[in-house]
């Protein structure tokens, strides 16, 4: 080979290498300046008489080339990270760092449930609750917690959705008004709705209207604060929401304990108090990311949200209403009771079914781990595994949902293990509240406890159709399970005893978890399918 036509080569391997494919003769002629070929040297080491007709000639050389051969060296670098052998080890060690990284993060995101929980055991109060309430005062707070959460439970849901699409496409400004719509939207459904509350008991006298006053109040103050901190989730701040919640109880506890404030106000004060800072904090995020830069932004229309989403909203509305079913079951059950009112408060029912939900807290960090683990490993694998081995492809995937069940039920075994200490040990239930557990509530706990880890499951399952657009399965199968939750549980209760109300959740619960499972497995064996019409 001549020295000329080396140096050709040479040159040409260069250019490949500082920017790939090039896009035009000029950039081409660029690249060689940048070199510091200089104009006179061309002719003799080239064989050209202008350095254009020797970028020329590279040009229409490369081009003449197999494309995927024209890489630079970032995009070799990147082309070598995506495509090399993972071995075995590596794959271990990636499931290990994902499972030291978001086990305790789904725990985290429970910190202002478990402030909730501590504030109870230390003061008797918490920033929606009090001890000293009576039973028609319990009544209508947890009556307007719970209404709350089912009635913004739907639009959280929606948000979560369609916010992050837009968040991690890094397109924030409608982000932002998606999430400020939604908001809004949210609070003027709930406006509507305990409106609609107030009337239909004015017409038939259900409850005094103070009470109707003081629930639709708490409901409200819930349910906005729902609405304005579920955009964290989103943005993935949420020690925005620790925060809030933390501050909100501590100046919430400060005014019961140092003031004559009534508890109501107390509660309503610290709940808007953790709404504004939210909101600040709100503002301050789409400043950071410039969602208020694009003045001519176009904005997302709102019948294609609305069909996109509309079975992620009923969702949102209907799992609220699965798990409170059997409460509301429960505390109607006694006519004698409730002869005056259609429902009051059943204290031993609902303290075994709050023990019982401790199984779903120590449960969220496994859903949290599987499905980081599932999103990550699905990328990973498509990239390593041929088209033609689709199948391999899924039974990966399959198998990897398989050690995501094992965990579940191995975290619900250590957390069975604590709640039957807390139960049954001088240093638990009863050294903290003063008083031994009835065996109704140490029955509902364990039937509940049993009931939660199936909705949790069932509540996985859902994850991982949610993860490729697949919420027609989950909606339907929560439909079902929550008939079969109220025609059992409201027999039961009717005629054997207001506490095995329980078993209707139970059974809801396993009917959601088989169903769930059946999609879960018909998903899993068209995988590939899936993973390429979600994108």
């Amino acid at each position: 080979m001549s020295i000329i036509q080396n140096n050709i080569d040479e040159a040409t391997a260069a250019v490949v290498h500082k920017i790939g494919n090039p896009v035009s003769r000029m950039v081409v002629l660029a690249t060689l300046e940048s070199f510091g070929i200089r104009e006179k040297d061309v002719f003799n080491d080239f064989g050209f008489v202008t350095l254009p007709d020797l970028a020329n000639h590279i040009y229409h050389d490369l081009k003449s080339r197999d494309r995927s051969a024209l890489k630079n060296e970032s995009e070799l670098k990147n082309y070598k990270k995506q495509n090399g052998t993972i071995p075995v080890s590596g794959y271990l060690w990636m499931k290990a760092r994902l499972l030291l990284q978001f086990y305790p993060l789904g725990i985290f995101h429970l910190l202002p449930i478990f402030l909730q929980i501590v504030s109870i055991i230390l003061f008797g109060y918490s920033l929606w609750t009090y001890l000293g309430f009576n039973v028609v005062q319990s009544t209508a707070v947890v009556l307007g917690v719970m209404l709350g959460l089912i009635v913004s439970g739907g639009y959280v849901q929606v948000l979560g959705r369609q916010a992050s699409f837009y968040w991690h496409h890094k397109e924030y400004g409608k982000a932002k008004i998606v999430i400020d719509k939604i908001i809004q939207s949210g609070i003027r459904g709930m406006g509507v709705i305990f409106i609609m509350v107030a009337i239909v008991n004015l017409l038939f006298n259900i409850y005094p209207f103070y009470l109707v006053l003081i629930t639709c109040s708490y409901a409200l103050l819930i349910g906005v604060l729902l609405l304005t901190i579920a955009p964290f989730h989103t943005m993935r701040q949420r020690w925005v929401i620790t925060l809030s919640i933390s501050v909100a109880t501590a100046v919430a506890l400060c005014l019961k304990e140092y003031t004559s404030i009534h508890i109501y106000f107390t509660h309503w004060i610290g709940i808007a108090l953790a709404i504004v800072i939210a909101q600040v904090f709100l503002k301050y995020f789409y400043k950071k990311y410039n969602a208020y830069a694009d003045k001519m932004l176009i904005k997302p229309k709102k019948l294609v949200v609305i069909y996109k989403n509309y079975r992620y909203f009923f969702y949102g509305v209907l799992i609220y209403v699965f798990v409170f079913l059997d409460r509301i079951l429960a505390w109607s059950a006694d006519s004698e009771l409730t002869k005056h009112f259609a429902l009051l408060y059943e204290k031993n029912y609902e303290i075994g079914m709050d023990l019982a939900i401790l199984i779903f807290f120590m449960l969220a960090g496994v859903l949290e781990y599987a499905i980081a683990s599932f999103s990550k490993f699905m990328d990973v694998r498509q990239k390593h595994i041929l088209f033609k081995n689709k199948k391999e492809f899924n039974q990966n995937l399959f198998n990897m949902y398989k050690g995501h069940i094992a965990l579940l039920f191995l975290t619900a075994i250590i957390s069975t293990s604590f709640i039957y200490l807390v139960v049954t040990q001088p240093w638990g239930y009863e050294a903290n509240f003063g008083e031994a557990l009835e065996w109704v509530s140490i029955k509902v706990c364990v039937i509940g406890s049993i009931g939660y880890l199936f909705l949790t499951w069932g509540m996985l399952n859902t994850l991982y159709l949610f993860t490729l657009d697949r919420p027609k399965g989950a909606l339907t199968a929560l439909g079902y399970a929550s008939i079969v939750n109220f025609v059992v549980g409201y027999v039961l209760c009717r005629t054997v005893s207001y506490e095995y109300s329980v078993v209707g959740m139970l059974i809801g619960a396993a009917v959601f978890m088989m169903l769930t499972l059946k999609e879960v497995i018909t998903f899993f064996k068209k995988l590939d399918y899936n993973y390429y019409a979600a994108y």
